[in-house]
């Protein structure tokens, strides 16, 4: 086993699958400690042959997540489509996760937006519909990461913040160095970076998840808190054996990994549609 800094190894499943929080170094102020630890699902929306939200079939896609050994739910993430969701579609889809999965899993709300005004507002109608966490990327170009954050970890009410680094849709993202000075209690990585999540083990004290599925075997057992996994919604076994170290479970994710990776989450709702039957429809 390696352990690299201060984070513990994890040498077998049963350790993944621990669902309690610990406190944890890091952050400015606000909630430092981490949400969960293991793996939890980035959870898509299930919009309805109208283009509605269905609130019902998402939240039994969370339970049945969880069942399957998700540690956690993200829901109105990127992954969910968050920015077609309106308000009190936001709230409707919290509610609906909430009552759908076990008191003892978190539910995470993603909160990102391109101001801390409206970020902070997210974040607050997340709370008081349920959320135990938020997740959030900062706005693009952003040069105060430390008043944006500190407005969502206001807004948040002691619960623990995420912040969530995807250049992808928040260029240029959250700087390693710059994690330990943000009142966050960890970082959502869904670069994919190996270096990065190597520096991040190394040199960032709070908490690391991984948001992509290429690096579970390397992240989990160099000791990662846990991943938050767009793929989860289709693999969520595999996710969580690769996270232990499975090598040939990492490798048998590739084939769906490469296809969401290209295609989205168009090809993860295709996939749920060819296994469970759900519509596949984007709101457009």
């Amino acid at each position: 086993m390696v352990t690299i800094g201060r984070k513990p190894a994890r040498p077998n499943v049963e350790d993944v699958g621990v669902k309690e929080s610990s406190p944890i170094q890091g952050g400015a102020s606000g909630a430092t400690t981490e949400p969960f630890r293991g793996v939890g699902v980035a959870l898509v929306t299930i919009f309805g042959d109208d283009g509605e939200v269905d609130p019902g079939a998402t939240g039994k896609l969370a339970g049945d997540l969880v069942a399957r050994g998700m540690q956690a739910v993200v829901v109105c993430g990127s992954t969910g489509e968050a920015a077609t969701l309106t308000g009190p579609e936001r709230v409707a889809l919290i509610e609906a996760v909430r009552g759908a999965v076990p008191p003892g899993t978190p539910v995470i709300a993603g909160t990102g937006a391109p101001s801390a005004r409206q970020a902070a507002a997210l974040t607050g109608d997340a709370v008081r519909a349920g959320a135990e966490a938020v997740l959030a990327f900062p706005p693009p170009g952003s040069r105060d990461l430390a008043g944006y954050y500190k407005a969502v970890a206001s807004a948040a009410g002691g619960r623990p913040v995420l912040a969530y680094h995807y250049p992808l849709v928040s260029a240029p993202g959250v700087p390693v160095d710059a994690l330990a000075g943000l009142p966050v209690a960890g970082v959502k990585d869904s670069s994919g970076d190996p270096d990065r999540l190597l520096d991040e083990l190394a040199h960032y004290p709070g908490a690391t998840y991984v948001g992509s599925s290429a690096v579970l075997a390397l992240a989990g057992p160099m000791g990662a808190a846990g991943a938050i996994l767009a793929l989860a919604n289709v693999e969520p076994e595999r996710c969580v054996a690769a996270f232990a170290g499975d090598a040939r479970a990492q490798f048998e994710l590739a084939g769906r990994h490469l296809d969401a990776r290209r295609d989205g989450v168009a090809a993860l709702k295709a996939m749920l549609a060819a296994d469970r039957g759900t519509p596949a429809g984007l709101r457009q």
